[in-house]
């Protein structure tokens, strides 16, 4: 069964960079985008989210919050966010169940037998944790259309 828009975005509560607990409930009744990718000091990931953190002002116009997860270790992601100066927390989703949940998991990821990682993958989620929209590449290398996520963020009530 995949997601798809007005559906209830599912729960989830992830260890962040700071090895701190971070669940969708923390920002309930907040827009969110949640930004799947698949793997931190790659090439497209880095240039995603370095485009999303370049973004803010006009997602903090938008009243968005933004969250990137992906299969990374929280040590890993921690590095990650300080030298590229992310602005938005980063989460881990080590057990690969809450990018499962998304329908944004790699199996056989890059064709290597059991290798895994999340899909790129962006979602916003209103206030009431319905999705909004949603996209996710089967393409790891495809980068989503950040001008579409912007002008939704800022669409969504």
């Amino acid at each position: 069964m995949s997601l798809e828009i007005n559906d209830k975005a599912p729960a989830f509560s992830l260890v962040n960079k700071d090895l701190k607990i971070r669940s969708l409930d923390d920002y309930r009744g907040k827009k969110t985008i949640l930004l799947f990718f698949p793997g931190a000091f790659t090439g497209v990931c880095t240039k995603e989210l370095c485009h999303f953190r370049d973004s803010m002002s006009k997602l903090n116009d938008a009243k968005a919050n933004v969250m990137g997860i992906s299969v990374d270790q929280p040590f890993s992601l921690a590095q990650f966010a300080k030298e590229n100066n992310l602005n938005f927390d980063l989460l881990s989703d080590a057990t690969r169940e809450v990018s499962k949940k998304y329908d944004s998991l790699h199996t056989d990821f890059i064709n290597i037998k059991g290798l895994t990682a999340s899909k790129r993958s962006v979602f916003i989620l209103d206030g009431e944790g319905r999705i909004r929209y949603r996209w996710i590449s089967e393409d790891p290398g495809k980068e989503p259309d950040y001008d579409a996520v912007i002008a939704k963020a800022a669409e969504i009530k």
